[in-house]
């Protein structure tokens, strides 16, 4: 009782009072914001077992993070930064490059006016160690074509299903028609791994999860590791909050929060 804790749920956490296993409770460290424990476990954790272990980084690759000012990318971002002489590559739009380069990615690339696998090849004509998959569609395939001998590909998502405010049908079903498919003998050939990864599928992995989390905690109280912020909003701006991703917008994590920080609501009466 009275314990600062994180939670990780599937769902229902857009309300004053939640109620979850403690198993599926994780005590925040010292020093952090209720608001940075929000940001950190999905993305970090997600960023973590991608990376390490189905992505075994090592000293010396190079990654590509695609949406990489969003929540897993700048998660991501920080934990290539814990291996020595990391090349990261990063997909975002042209607004957020020099936050990205802040960061530490060395290469941004503006996917919107540029084909990032050509940018990638000329860099490194040889293609990357591990590529980061959040979109789906045929986009996994340039992925798996931009991997060097040994290289690995993770798809943890499907964002261009995601076509707008409304569902695009025709866009959706492009999608899924362009959705990468291989075969175990094929894989042979190439000399490259693919793996998915969903942690929303983990619910019954404490031992797994926990022994990340225990890690992530670590890494935040070394200072290696901090949330990114973009910005914290109050339940009843939620459709706000909702825009300002929708519209690409943060560099971070958007926040819910029950209710407006008390400081704003002391300037709005001054």
């Amino acid at each position: 009782v009275g314990d600062k804790v994180m939670v990780l749920a599937r769902s229902g956490l857009w309300q004053e009072v939640v109620n979850v296993p403690a198993s599926q409770t994780f005590l925040m460290p010292e020093g952090m914001s209720f608001e940075e424990a929000a940001a950190l476990l999905v993305n970090y954790i997600t960023a973590y077992m991608i990376l390490f272990d189905f992505g075994n980084l090592r000293p010396n690759q190079s990654v590509l993070i695609h949406m990489a000012a969003g929540g897993v990318g700048t998660a991501a971002i920080q934990l290539c930064k814990t291996v020595e002489n990391v090349t990261i590559f990063g997909t975002a739009s042209a607004s957020k490059h020099d936050s990205l380069k802040e960061s530490g990615v060395a290469y941004p690339i503006d996917y919107r006016t540029m084909d990032y696998a050509e940018e990638v090849r000329k860099i490194s004509p040889k293609g990357v160690d591990i590529v980061l998959d959040p979109l789906g569609g045929s986009d996994t395939s340039k992925a798996f074509n931009l991997l060097k001998p040994m290289g690995k590909l993770i798809t943890y998502g499907v964002a261009n299903l995601l076509t707008g405010q409304k569902k695009n049908l025709m866009a959706m079903a492009k999608t899924w028609w362009n959705q990468f498919s291989i075969n175990a003998l094929q894989l042979l050939h190439h000399n490259k791994a693919v793996c998915g990864y969903h942690l929303g599928y983990m619910d019954e992995e404490f031992e797994l999860v926990g022994g990340v989390v225990a890690k992530l905690v670590n890494l935040y109280s070394q200072g290696k590791i901090k949330p990114k912020i973009d910005s914290v909003w109050p339940f009843d701006q939620v459709a706000d909050a909702m825009r300002q991703m929708q519209e690409k917008k943060n560099v971070g994590k958007v926040i819910l929060v029950p209710e407006a920080p008390k400081e704003e609501s002391k300037k709005e009466e001054n």
